[in-house]
C-alpha cells in the first residue's frame, strides 16, 4: 500500500432541523394550544486516532466528508430525530490543521483519542416553547442553525522515540534491519527508501523503543531535491536523531565530511528546532576501513563537533547493540527529567493555590 502521509479534506456538519408551529386539533378540544415540538440536532463530524490505520491514504482520494441534517418538529409535541455524528478514524500522530486560520484543531499523539472538527447545527425551536400567560397562541418557531463547515490539512507525523538521518545510501535500512524486525528494502542505489519505517528494538523484555527510517537526504533537499524533505516532518516528535555518517563511500571523490555538514545544513534550513534536538554521530561501515582509528580521528577531527559519537558496522552487527543500549538509557534519562519537570510544575501550582 503507498504511503500517504498529508491529504487535504473538507467536512461539513448537519444543519439542525427547524421548529414547527402548530396546535392540537382534536375532538370536543375547541382551543388546544401549541404543540410544535423542536427540530433536532444535525450530525458533528469527530476525529478519532487508532493504531491499526498506517496512513492517511482513505483520505487523498474521499475529500468531503458530510455529517446528515437533523429532522424538522412536528404537531403533537413531536421533536424531530437528532443526526447521527460521523467519526473518521485516522492514524496515531495526525495533525489537524484548519486550512484557511492555521488554527491547529487536534494532534492525535494517542490511540482513541477524539477530537471536535465540525459541529452540527442546533435543533430549532418549535411554537410550544414560546407559550406564555400572555402569548396563548404562539404562532412563531425558529429554524434550526447551520452546521460548521471547514477545509482541513491532514499531515501524519510518526510516533517514534529515535529518527534516523543521512545521505541515500549511508547505511539506515541496514542498520534498522539489523536492530529491530523491520525489513525495509536495501539496495546498492540511491533512494531505496522511498518511504518511512518503523522499527521496534528490544533491548530486553521490558524495554523497547521506535526508531523511524526515512529516505536520504541531499544538498538541496530544503528546496525540494530528493524525497528526504518530504518526511522530515516525522522526525519532529522524536527524542533523540542518529545522524549516520558513510566512511567507506562506493566513490573516491565523495567526502564523508562534507556530506555530514551538508545533512546538517540542510536539517537547520528545514527547522530550527528539529536541528536542535539531540543528535548523535554513528559513524557505518567501519568494516571496510583499512586503518580504522586513523580514519575515525581523521574525520572527527575534520567534522570538527563535541558531539557524542559511535563507530559501528550495521551489515555486521559491530557496535550496535552497545549503541542500543546507550539510546536506552538517553531515553530512560529523557523521561526520568521530564517526570521530574512535571512534578515540580505540579507542586508550585498546588503552593500558589494554598497562598491564594
Amino acid at each position: 500500500m503507498k504511503f500517504i502521509d498529508e491529504s487535504k479534506i473538507e467536512v461539513v456538519a448537519g444543519n439542525g432541523g427547524n421548529g414547527v408551529a402548530s396546535f392540537r386539533r382534536e375532538k370536543y378540544i375547541a382551543k388546544g394550544g401549541p404543540d410544535g415540538g423542536d427540530g433536532g440536532n444535525g450530525g458533528s463530524v469527530y476525529a478519532q486516532a487508532d493504531r491499526n490505520i498506517n496512513t492517511l491514504v482513505d483520505y487523498r482520494y474521499a475529500r468531503l466528508h458530510r455529517a446528515r441534517n437533523g429532522e424538522a418538529g412536528r404537531g403533537s409535541d413531536c421533536y424531530g430525530k437528532c443526526a447521527d455524528d460521523i467519526v473518521l478514524r485516522m492514524p496515531v500522530g495526525t495533525v489537524i490543521t484548519d486550512l484557511n486560520t492555521g488554527e491547529v484543531i487536534a494532534d492525535l499523539a494517542q490511540d482513541g483519542q477524539k477530537a471536535l472538527l465540525a459541529q452540527g447545527g442546533k435543533g430549532g425551536l418549535g411554537n410550544l416553547h414560546f407559550k406564555s400567560s400572555t402569548n396563548r397562541t404562539p404562532r412563531q418557531c425558529t429554524p434550526g442553525e447551520e452546521g460548521e463547515r471547514r477545509e482541513l490539512q491532514l499531515e501524519l507525523k510518526v510516533l517514534a522515540d529515535v529518527g534516523l538521518l543521512g545521505m541515500p545510501n549511508a547505511g539506515k535500512s541496514t542498520f534498522i534491519r539489523s536492530v529491530s524486525a523491520a525489513r525495509p528494502k536495501v539496495a546498492d542505489y540511491p533512494f531505496t527508501t522511498l518511504h518511512p519505517n518503523l522499527g521496534v528494538v528490544r533491548v530486553s523484555e521490558e524495554k523497547s523503543f521506535v526508531i523511524a527510517d526515512i529516505p536520504g537526504l541531499i544538498e538541496g533537499a530544503a528546496e525540494g531535491a530528493g524525497l528526504g524533505h518530504q518526511f522530515l516532518r516525522h522526525l519532529a516528535r522524536t527524542r533523540l536523531l542518529l545522524h549516520l555518517v558513510d566512511l567507506a563511500p562506493l566513490h573516491e571523490g565523495v567526502d564523508p565530511v562534507h556530506e555530514a555538514h551538508a545533512i546538517l545544513n540542510e536539517l537547520r534550513k528545514y527547522d530550527e528546532e528539529l536541528y536542535n534536538k539531540p543528535r548523535w554521530l554513528i559513524l557505518n561501515k567501519v568494516d571496510l576501513l583499512e586503518h580504522r582509528d586513523q580514519k575515525i580521528a581523521e574525520f572527527l577531527q575534520a567534522f570538527g563537533t563535541d558531539t557524542r559519537w559511535f563507530a559501528i558496522s550495521a551489515i555486521t552487527g559491530e557496535g550496535c547493540k552497545e549503541l542500543t543500549y546507550a539510546i536506552m538509557e538517553h531515553l530512560e534519562q529523557m523521561a526520568a527529567q521530564e517526570n521530574e519537570a512535571i512534578a515540580e510544575s505540579a507542586q508550585e501550582t498546588e503552593i500558589d493555590i494554598h497562598q491564594e
